[in-house]
């Protein structure tokens, strides 16, 4: 593959309670670990907040690409990525739970673009195979 664009940012400081940015500078957050996961909570976002933000965003453009491509008209669409953490083996393993509201069309073609657009993502073509995501389709 050939990228056409390459995002890049950096993490210092303590990891999970450090600091992550972009290299233009557009993205800049300081880290905190959730209380859920036994740290301090706080302010700061966590690498599971910035997933979900990106995997959502990233599979809405590509279910307005299909319905586009089907024209099938979507007003008031959203995706909610809903991304968990949890032990796993030695280690620790990701679920994400996607969340798709499609207003004012037919359960059978919201479904069928919805999976349509499982197939085009970017980010459900990394994780294929890897983590378990599950699609919800909402009224």
């Amino acid at each position: 593959m050939n990228p056409l664009y390459t995002a890049k940012a950096t993490s210092t400081g303590k990891g999970r309670l450090g600091h992550v940015a972009s290299s233009d500078g557009v993205l800049e957050h300081d880290l905190s670990i959730p209380k859920e996961m036994g740290g301090p909570g706080g302010d700061g976002t966590n690498p599971e907040q910035l997933f979900a933000a990106g995997y959502a965003a990233c599979f809405h453009s590509a279910l307005q690409a299909v319905a586009g491509r089907d024209k099938v008209r979507t007003r008031d669409s959203s995706v909610t990525a809903e991304v968990g953490i949890g032990k796993e083996g030695e280690g620790f393993g990701l679920t994400v739970e996607l969340v798709v509201s499609l207003p004012g069309v037919e359960e059978d073609v919201a479904t069928k673009l919805v999976e349509a657009a499982h197939q085009m993502c970017p980010y459900s073509n990394a994780t294929r195979g890897n983590i378990h995501v599950g699609l919800r389709v909402v009224a």
